[in-house]
């Protein structure tokens, strides 16, 4: 078989999301682990990383942590690719405590909660564009500020 007729693996990729970083891994259709990798957290980084993950194969699903805070660019960048993204919760305390903890584990076990479907959700449409302003004010606030100042 030649590269150009053999099939194109399916690979789901996860996410652990900081302000500054994101750390990457992909993933196989039964869970082995391709590849991890850390990318800064700016729409060249998300581009970056989307790319890379899409290297291993065909991408289908992405696990991200934290889709409304330090993910949302991310996310919006997934969901308009139309790859679909599995917000994925932050590991329980006692598993983290017993299995160890570090970015590349996270960014495996949130692909592996992707793949699998555990503690999954959908993130909202447009994640944190409601939540925020372009001006970086919330909304609610400025009703506070605005009912506050009479």
């Amino acid at each position: 078989m030649t590269p150009d007729t053999a099939p194109v693996r399916e690979v789901a990729g996860g996410v652990d999301t900081y302000q500054d970083t994101h750390t990457a891994a992909v993933i196989d259709g039964v869970g082995r682990v391709l590849g991890t990798e850390q990318f800064p957290a700016t729409p060249a980084g998300y581009a970056a990383l989307l790319a890379w993950m899409r290297a291993f194969g065909q991408l289908s699903r992405v696990g991200v942590e934290g889709t409304g805070v330090y993910g949302a660019g991310l996310t919006r960048l997934l969901q308009a690719e139309h790859i679909a993204v599995i917000q994925i919760d932050r590991p329980d305390r006692k598993a983290r405590r017993f299995q160890g903890t570090s970015d590349p584990i996270d960014a495996i076990a949130a692909a592996k909660a992707a793949l699998a479907g555990d503690r999954t959700g959908t993130p909202k449409q447009g994640a944190h564009s409601k939540r925020w302003k372009s001006n970086g004010s919330r909304p609610d606030l400025q009703v506070l500020a605005f009912h506050g100042s009479c």
